[in-house]
């Protein structure tokens, strides 16, 4: 029985390789897991079927072809070669334009599921260690693009910062004690970034929000003790990256158990609701046009820049902590943290 799990996530991608190396099964089962791309390759549509596909995050899947994709769609082309195929699927972490789908496709795919008695709806979110009302909060935000006063809750450290340096310092302190474990800070993608090449005038990308100046994800150098592993560890997982800001391409699929989240320039808060304006985001995957299959070209950024927001602020099991860049924003935060606003 062929069995593969495939997941279009670089940073997962290094987990289940390291999953499958410590359960030494490494030379047992072959491309036990891989990447999409490399199993549609590999398996001829007209060839024998794998027998079970497990497809962890398939909103990452292509909906278009890439360079090193020829395909329309890449669940389409799974399902051509699998006998079973089981997709995990969330159209609220849907972050690029080349992943999108439109709503009527969403359900299309539903449907077909549906009528075979496939289709299970998951509508708890287990990673939050919170009270339903703070769960709803969150949900509010991105869904609903409203804030409502921060309810109480013992067991979920919420807190909004007016200060980014303070809410870093407390962050680092969390990762550092053992007691609470992996913490990190993010942010939404607001600062120019570019994995293969340095700033013109040098050094690093920077997020810089208020008092608080970081360089984006992937940039410092790993310690001598585990250079040699780097490649093989998450990006949350490095001890050097405490001094880095994450975004969305480091740190979806992953829990921390404290998330500090900058919220940047691209979220403001207006006349009672939270706005999204992409001129402000340097996400180029989610405010380019997208072409649709019958060649219409759509932007579809007020869809996926909620979606970068949303999956920012579900990482933190044990709590999260927010700084806005919008000063109407942060000020509609810190009063929400006081029971005021209106």
């Amino acid at each position: 029985m062929l069995q593969t799990g495939l997941v279009n996530h670089e940073e997962q991608f290094k987990v289940y390789q390291d999953i499958i190396h410590k359960l030494e099964l490494d030379n047992s089962i072959k491309d036990t897991v891989s990447k999409p791309t490399h199993f549609i390759n590999n398996h001829p549509k007209n060839g024998p079927k794998a027998d079970i596909v497990l497809v962890d995050e398939a909103h990452l899947l292509w909906t278009q072809g890439k360079q090193a994709y020829q395909g329309k769609n890449q669940l389409n082309d799974i399902l051509d070669r699998a006998r079973i195929t089981i997709a995990v699927f969330d159209k609220n972490q849907i972050l690029k334009t080349e992943e999108y789908m439109a709503p009527d496709e969403i359900r299309k795919i539903e449907e077909k599921a549906r009528e075979q008695d496939n289709l299970i709806m998951l509508t708890n979110q287990l990673r939050i260690n919170a009270e339903p009302q703070t769960i709803h909060w969150i949900r509010s935000l991105t869904e609903k693009k409203i804030i409502t006063n921060i309810p109480k809750d013992k067991k979920y450290d919420l807190k909004i910062f007016d200060d980014a340096q303070e809410m870093y310092r407390q962050i680092k302190k969390r990762a550092e004690d053992d007691q609470s474990g992996l913490s990190r800070i993010l942010a939404t993608f607001d600062w120019k970034y570019n994995s293969k090449r340095k700033p013109e005038e040098g050094g690093n990308w920077m997020v810089t929000a208020g008092n608080l100046s970081l360089p984006w994800n992937l940039q410092l150098d790993a310690p001598r003790s585990i250079k040699g592993s780097r490649k093989k560890l998450p990006w949350a997982e490095q001890e050097q990256t405490l001094g880095e800001v994450g975004s969305t391409y480091t740190i979806q699929g992953f829990d921390l158990n404290y998330s500090g989240v900058i919220i940047g320039p691209s979220v403001k808060y207006r006349n009672g609701h939270i706005v999204f304006d992409p001129e402000m985001s340097e996400n180029t995957n989610a405010i380019r046009n997208r072409t649709l299959g019958n060649g219409k070209k759509v932007n579809v950024a007020d869809q996926l820049l909620p979606n970068e927001l949303n999956v920012l602020l579900t990482r933190g099991v044990n709590g999260l902590y927010i700084y806005a860049v919008d000063k109407q924003l942060r000020e509609a935060f810190l009063k929400a943290q006081l029971g005021i606003l209106q």
